[in-house]
């Protein structure tokens, strides 16, 4: 059984987590159920995402189950939760914990300050690529969906979610079981399903 969280924050991007949501839920259905997702944020009550939907959290940073994927997504709130400390300290101790840990566009400057981003190759938004260079102690690689790095898996902005978040599935459960997932969500990508082909980085 997988565990699935997602962290979710005001002006999250709302398909940064939403698409990998959907492949993580699809993927625990063929699977009849075999695994769980759960959104995470550090209080309860409604969050208020990027472009105005508004999200309940499953758990608080208090009683969060143990997870064995952990997702950071991106948006324009992560200029403000970068400098709050109950956030970051949280990824960085759910991050020490986790088997995967992955992130959506600018969710990637999360794990960096976090920690779990310092000097590993990382993909973020493109928009957001030389910000992120300048920080130090990281490396960002241009063109790519997502990029692996160890158990590190980060994608590039908001639909790039999906691709990461489909080689995830296929990483952990199988090819077949990943291409299964594409085609009940009817992702058309080109390549068809882009772990079929090999990792750029």
């Amino acid at each position: 059984m997988t565990t699935y969280g997602l962290l979710i924050f005001d002006g999250a991007e709302e398909l940064d987590f939403v698409g990998p949501w959907e492949v993580f839920t699809a993927s625990a259905m063929l699977r009849e159920r075999a695994d769980t997702a759960v959104l995470v944020a550090e209080r309860p009550g409604p969050v208020r995402c990027n472009k105005g939907m508004r999200v309940l959290p499953d758990h608080t940073f208090g009683d969060c189950p143990p997870l064995d994927v952990l997702l950071v997504p991106g948006g324009q709130g992560t200029r403000r939760e970068v400098g709050n400390a109950a956030l970051t300290e949280w990824i960085a101790g759910t991050a020490a914990d986790a088997d995967w840990v992955t992130s959506v566009c600018t969710g990637s400057l999360l794990l960096h300050e976090a920690g779990p981003a310092r000097g590993r190759r990382v993909a973020t938004h493109h928009g957001f690529e030389d910000e992120l260079q300048a920080r130090g102690d990281i490396t960002v690689v241009r063109d790519a969906r997502y990029v692996v790095d160890g158990n590190l898996v980060t994608s590039q902005g908001v639909s790039a979610g999906i691709d990461m978040a489909l080689w995830l599935v296929g990483r952990l459960h199988g090819r077949d079981h990943a291409r299964a997932v594409r085609r009940y969500i009817q992702y058309e990508p080109a390549p068809p399903y882009l772990a079929d082909e090999p990792l750029p980085y």
